[in-house]
C-alpha cells in the first residue's frame, strides 16, 4: 500500500454506537476521519468478508458479532459552495450529525430543511434512507452527492436521478451492501422560502398558528423540535431507533375497504389520491401493542410506532417482537408492515 496512510483497525464494542443500545462487537473497526484514507480503505476492504458503513447508528439493528469491516464515518463540516439568484447550494460532510447540520442552516439563514429537525443520525445516511418528517422528504431539496465506490476505488458524483429516491428508499438500499460510501451531500435551498405546514401537528402548533403568514423558518424548526420531543423518546434515555416500521402504502380500493371496516383509520392520500399512506402507528395501536412489552423490548407508551429497548435486549429480541407485531397487524387489517432499520451482521442462532 505504498503512499497510503496507515489505517488503524481495531476491535470495538458497538453498544454505544447504536441508538437501540444492542450489545454488539466489531472484529474490525475503522474510524474514517480523513478523505485521504479512501484509497487505502478500498485496498484493505478486500481482505474482509464485507463492509458495514456506520454513521450515527440510529437506523440499524446490530447483530452480537460483526465480522465485516465496520467503517465509522467521522468527517464533519458544512459550507456554502454556490449562491445565485434562485438558491444556495450547501455541501456537508457525511459524518456531520443531521440535526446539527439543520441547526447550522437555521443560524446561517439557509431555510428549507427545518421540517427535518431533530432527526437522529448523520448526513451520509440521509439520502440512503431518504429521510422525511412532517410533510417533507430530503430528496425535495437534494442537489447531488459524492460517493466512493469501495470495490473499484473511485470517486463518483450522483444526482437525483442516479439515487432513485422513493419512500424511505434509494439506490443505495438496492445494491451490493457496503460497496458505496457517501462522502458528502449537497442540498439546494431556495431563496424564495415557503413554509411547509400541511402536517396536522404543525398546523395545530400554537406558535405556528399565532404567527400565521409571518411564520419564520426558525419558528418552524422550534415547533418541529417541540413536537418530536413530546412524542418520541430520547435514545439517550430510552434506547430506540425512532419509527421502526414504514407507513404502508395501499391502492385507493384497498383503502376504501379498510375505511369501511375501520372508520377511524388514519391515512393520507398520495399520488393525487391514487394511493393512500396508512399510519402504521395507528394500525399497531389498534392491534393492542401500544405500551406493551415482550421481554426486554416493547412498543412505546406514547408512540406505538417506536420499538424500544428497556435494557439488555439482543437483535433476536428485536426480531421476535417485530415479527409478532407484523403478524397481528396483518391478521387484523390484512396489511404488511415493512421494517425501517437495517439489520447488520448475522443474528445469533436460537438456543436449543
Amino acid at each position: 500500500m505504498g503512499g497510503y496512510p496507515l489505517l488503524h483497525i481495531t476491535e470495538q464494542d458497538l453498544t454505544h454506537y447504536n441508538t437501540l443500545g444492542l450489545k454488539s462487537r466489531a472484529h474490525a473497526f475503522l474510524r474514517l476521519h480523513d478523505l485521504s484514507m479512501l484509497d487505502a480503505l478500498s485496498d484493505t476492504a478486500a481482505r474482509y468478508p464485507g463492509v458495514v458503513i456506520l454513521g450515527g447508528g440510529s437506523n440499524v439493528v446490530l447483530a452480537p458479532h460483526i465480522d465485516s469491516l465496520v467503517v465509522h464515518m467521522e468527517t464533519r463540516g458544512a459550507q456554502l459552495v454556490d449562491d445565485d439568484h434562485d438558491a444556495r447550494i450547501v455541501e456537508v460532510q457525511a459524518g456531520e450529525p443531521w440535526h446539527h447540520f439543520v441547526a447550522t442552516c437555521m443560524r446561517q439563514g439557509w431555510a428549507g430543511l427545518e421540517n427535518l429537525a431533530l432527526i437522529p443520525g448523520t448526513v451520509g445516511a440521509a439520502p440512503i434512507q431518504n429521510i422525511g418528517a412532517y410533510g417533507v422528504e430530503q430528496d425535495e431539496y437534494f442537489h447531488s452527492l459524492v460517493a466512493w465506490d469501495i470495490r473499484y476505488g473511485r470517486r463518483v458524483e450522483m444526482g437525483p436521478g442516479d439515487c432513485l429516491f422513493g419512500y424511505r428508499d434509494s439506490f443505495f438500499k438496492r445494491v451490493e451492501p457496503g460497496r458505496w460510501l457517501i462522502v458528502a451531500v449537497r442540498y439546494r435551498l431556495p431563496h424564495d422560502w415557503r413554509p411547509r405546514l400541511d402536517y396536522p401537528d404543525l398546523a395545530r402548533n400554537a406558535t405556528i398558528a399565532l404567527a400565521g403568514a409571518a411564520v419564520t423558518p426558525q419558528q418552524v424548526f422550534d415547533a418541529v423540535c417541540e413536537i418530536r420531543r413530546s412524542k418520541l423518546p430520547d435514545p439517550a434515555e430510552l434506547a430506540n431507533v425512532g419509527s421502526f416500521f414504514k407507513n404502508p402504502v395501499v391502492d385507493a380500493e384497498t383503502y376504501r375497504s379498510l375505511r369501511d371496516l375501520h372508520p377511524g383509520i388514519v391515512a393520507y392520500p398520495v399520488e393525487d389520491g391514487a394511493r393512500y399512506k396508512l399510519a402504521a402507528g395507528w394500525l399497531i395501536e389498534r392491534s393492542g401493542w401500544k405500551g406493551r412489552r415482550l421481554g426486554p423490548v416493547g412498543m412505546h407508551e406514547r408512540q406505538s410506532l417506536v420499538l424500544v429497548n428497556h435494557g439488555g435486549a439482543t437483535a433476536r429480541d428485536i426480531q421476535v417482537l417485530a415479527d409478532v407485531v407484523r403478524a397481528e397487524v396483518a391478521t387484523r387489517f390484512g396489511v404488511h408492515l415493512e421494517q425501517e432499520p437495517v439489520e447488520l451482521g448475522a443474528p445469533a442462532p436460537e438456543q436449543a
